[in-house]
């Protein structure tokens, strides 16, 4: 009887730790122990754990993929200091499984403190503040360098490698409407610009044609000068070598009336002249 007085609550202990001290760590969480509220610095790994009832105590940490949504416009500047704007801001996080405990210890309410919308918001104006306009609104460009910033402002808050950003995902970026209205003043602008330039080039090249003709005209007038004058002076020279003695002699006889010369002179005589041209005598 006595063993059996002995044996029965030995039996009922070991049930009870069976059954109130084992828990299951589900996969993508791990457990943090504390005994009598002292947490423990390791984090337990999923599957089965055990506890002792009453003194100990396992709490799940979520190290899932996590996204933090935030509606709010997220107002800040670009590098050229254009106001712009964020929303619908989805932050993608993940706690380390290996920080866990040191989270639960340190962090308080960390399920919604961990990723603040003013932590967010500060490392997206940090981002944009070192982009262009165009750049700004750019997902791909504006995106990875806000999770770089804002992964680094965790890094100096909690730690290296205690919350792990895996993607920033920004919805809608808009600048402000005075901005746009510039932007399209400016458009406006470039359109009249170039319209002015096409039309100002048009009255060059046309400027040119006009040139170009005159010139044309006045060089082919100067070349049929210059061949009508080439001509001319052919026709002299030809003109010139044809005309040799028995020519003149010949043009002299055509034109003679017949009678021959008496004599040309001055006071001082006279001289006879043949129908050859050559002197035949003088007379005084």
């Amino acid at each position: 009887m006595k063993k059996k007085f002995i044996i029965i609550p030995i039996v009922v202990i070991v049930v009870v730790i069976l059954l109130f001290g084992i828990t299951i760590i589900p996969t993508g969480y791990t457990g943090v122990l504390s005994t009598f509220g002292q947490i423990s610095s390791k984090s337990l790994s999923n599957g089965i754990n055990y506890k002792f009832p009453f003194v100990q105590n396992i709490e799940l940490v979520n190290n899932k993929q996590q996204d933090i949504v935030f509606d709010d416009e997220i107002w800040s500047e670009t590098r050229e200091r254009t106001a712009i704007y964020y929303t619908d801001v989805t932050v993608t996080y993940q706690i380390n499984p290996e920080k866990s405990a040191w989270i639960f210890a340190n962090v308080a309410n960390y399920e919604k403190s961990l990723v603040t919308q003013s932590l967010v918001s500060s490392g997206i104006k940090t981002a944009s503040k070192v982009l262009s306009d165009t750049d700004a609104t750019n997902r791909s460009i504006i995106e990875p360098e806000a999770m770089a910033q804002v992964q680094k402002l965790l890094d100096e808050k909690y730690g290296p490698e205690v919350v792990i950003i895996n993607k920033v995902v920004i919805g809608n970026a808009q600048f402000d409407e005075s901005y746009n209205d510039a932007i399209a003043a400016k458009q406006r602008a470039t359109l009249e610009a170039q319209q002015q330039a096409i039309e100002n080039q048009r009255a060059i090249d046309k400027a040119e044609a006009d040139a170009t003709v005159v010139k044309t005209q006045a060089q082919a007038k100067a070349d049929a000068m210059r061949i009508e004058a080439e001509a001319e002076a052919e026709a002299n020279r030809l003109l010139e070598e044809s005309l040799t003695d028995n020519v003149l002699k010949y043009q002299y006889l055509e034109k003679w009336d017949g009678k021959l010369p008496t004599y040309v002179g001055g006071d001082s005589g006279s001289v006879l002249i043949g129908i050859d041209g050559s002197v035949i005598g003088s007379a005084e």
